[in-house]
């Protein structure tokens, strides 16, 4: 009885604290937003406070997503586990989890001692150092829950502790991870598991510490990499636009989304699957993930797409296809953490992406079109009393990305002012107008959901800018530069190349995992062969997006197969038409950079 009582007081702390951590975000900076026409009023130290929730929110969301097993992960690991290994590549990944973690702990402890030395203290009094304890203290509670998950027994467990603290015991020893095969052996096995299952951070942060152990740095080096990023400027937009979208994704908005794109395309031939591919692409903006999307809304618009007399196939592979659709569109979250690891202006980013986002959704719709024309798909009369109706009821959710913009594009407001005025508006909307959500009885739940992928994408960021540290450090990205320019000359022939490989690793990666880790090395090659940044990170974008539905392991084709119930070598050939045509698209997207840089020019920013 006390074990189970203490795990659930555990976890409403961890709750309380996350919520709490959300809200002071986005109070900080709404401050400074709000008192500028009235005076300049702002909150000293505003910088300062910014960074210490970052911190809780990265750790504090770490936590919870261990507890609910939602770090991202390589959608190998759901192939492999769907074969009837289950317990063995749990007992793998989890004890991978427990070791990496417990190793960080370690190393996060000694940046908080050595931040202790320096004494800097909050306007408020409270030391620095003091609010970073949250990292050494959610690390080991994590460790702790990894070895847990191992098994569902006590053996497996302590067996899964015992192989944790030998590889830890081995670490500590000086010249016991030696900087020659077995080191690579060892960072083998860490990807090994990672493949099986093991949370990608855990894969970064691991390779990370063998590398900086086996050049005998001290592996410090790997948690002070997280200040580097609790300082980037756009940061805090991160779980400011998750917490707006899962507001959003958690109310009625998407019966309302449908009902007003129904009476605005509805008269067209095909207009259900165009309102299918608005609504989605417009839900994936708000939530920034695609997977949000068919699970959300999957179970909504495949019914009205099969009672509309489209075939069964079609309208698999078109909700497949249009959830991935949207990532380009403010308030999109891929869009601001590439700016933030690529050092990509995120409002040019926003810009830049309009046209060629737009261009992708026209392509999924006139594509529904042609299909609704073809299979003669019966079409309503366009009704002006339900047009203005369900645009009246729909009018709140229709309006976060047009105050976005205006915010941002403006200059108003900063991108992180933006942020928590977008994630302000949307509880607005959601608990006082459209009462769809209560405040003290939603609005945390619905903020723990969000702080869940806050944390996993956070730490996972934390732990890729240690491994890129190491690789700066070596001089690995300018290597590789010399190995692409000895085998590529024309930038043409790099585009093309960078658009197979960003496809193949896009199926494979987690989107925000894949823009972590590969954003990195992508930008200096683009650099080097004159591709304009923000166009480059358009085109990184985009490729992700199609990745999505790459056979054999596109995230959209898992989550499509799970949702419906459908083998996933269907959804795929169901898919491969709208693979096709968004290949094609992402293709003009590549090679008419006017497409993204226009708009820029417009503005006077190219």
């Amino acid at each position: 009885m006390i074990l189970p009582a203490l795990k659930g007081g555990v976890a409403r702390a961890e709750s309380a604290g996350l919520v709490t951590a959300f809200l002071l975000a986005a109070a900080v900076p709404l401050v400074g937003f709000l008192g500028r026409p009235l005076g300049g009023i702002h909150l000293p130290g505003a910088d300062l406070y910014l960074k210490q929730l970052m911190l809780w929110l990265t750790f504090l969301g770490g936590l919870v997503a261990t507890r609910e097993r939602a770090h991202l992960t390589l959608s190998t690991a759901e192939l492999l586990g769907a074969a009837g290994f289950r317990g063995a590549t749990r007992f793998v990944s989890s004890t991978a989890g427990a070791t990496v973690c417990a190793a960080l702990t370690w190393s996060s402890a000694q940046v908080v001692l050595a931040d202790r030395i320096g004494g800097e203290v909050l306007p408020i009094g409270l030391p620095v150092w003091a609010g970073e304890c949250v990292m050494p203290a959610a690390l080991a509670v994590m460790a702790v829950r990894f070895l847990t998950q191992a098994s569902t027994g006590w053996p497996g467990r302590l067996t899964s502790a015992a192989l944790a603290a030998g590889v830890l015991g081995l670490g500590m020893v000086p010249q016991t991870v030696p900087a020659g095969p077995g080191l690579w052996l060892l960072i083998g096995l860490l990807l090994a598991a990672t493949a099986v299952g093991a949370p990608v951070f855990a894969a970064m942060g691991g390779a990370a510490l063998l590398l900086f152990l086996g050049d005998g740095t001290p592996v410090a080096a790997v948690s002070a990499e997280i200040f580097r990023l609790v300082e980037s400027p756009t940061l805090p937009a991160i779980p400011l636009l998750t917490a707006c979208g899962y507001v959003l994704a958690e109310t009625n908005a998407s019966h309302r989304l449908v009902r007003f794109f129904r009476s605005l395309f509805g008269w067209m031939p095909g207009g259900v699957a165009v309102l299918v591919t608005a609504v989605c692409a417009l839900f994936t903006t708000f939530t920034g993930g695609s997977g949000v999307t068919i699970i959300a809304l999957g179970g909504l618009v495949y019914p009205v797409l099969r009672e509309e007399g489209y075939s069964e196939g079609f309208s698999l592979g078109l909700v497949t296809a249009a959830g991935s659709l949207g990532l380009l569109f403010p308030p999109s979250l891929p869009v601001i953490l590439y700016s933030v690891v690529a050092k990509v202006p995120a409002d040019s980013l926003y810009l830049a992406a309009l046209v060629p986002g737009a261009l992708l959704v026209l392509l999924v719709a006139l594509y529904g079109v042609l299909v609704g024309v073809r299979t003669r798909v019966p079409r309503q009369a366009f009704a002006w009393r339900e047009f203005v109706a369900a645009g009246w009821d729909a009018k709140w959710e229709l309006s976060v990305p047009v105050v976005v913009v205006a915010l941002f594009a403006s200059g108003l407001a900063s991108m992180v002012e933006t942020a928590a005025a977008a994630f302000a508006y949307a509880l607005v909307i959601e608990c006082i107008l459209t009462r769809d959500l209560r405040i003290r009885a939603d609005v945390p739940r619905v903020l723990v959901k969000g702080g869940t992928l806050v944390g996993a994408v956070l730490i996972l960021l934390a732990s890729a800018l240690g491994l890129t540290s190491y690789l700066v450090d070596a001089q690995v990205p300018q290597r590789l530069l010399v190995l692409i320019q000895s085998r590529i000359v024309s930038p043409l022939v790099f585009l093309l190349a960078l658009n197979v490989f960003l496809l193949v690793l896009g199926s494979v990666l987690e989107i925000y995992a894949a823009i972590v880790v590969l954003a990195p090395l992508v930008a200096p090659a683009g650099a080097a062969f004159g591709v304009d940044p923000v166009h480059l990170g358009v085109i990184f974008l985009a490729n992700l997006e199609l990745g999505f539905l790459f056979p054999p392991a596109g995230l959209n084709l898992l989550l499509s197969s799970s949702r419906f119930g459908v083998p996933m070598v269907r959804v795929a050939r169901c898919t491969l038409p709208l693979l096709a045509i968004l290949a094609g698209g992402v293709i003009v997207i590549t090679y008419v950079p006017g497409l993204s840089l226009g708009i820029l020019r417009l503005f006077g920013r190219g």
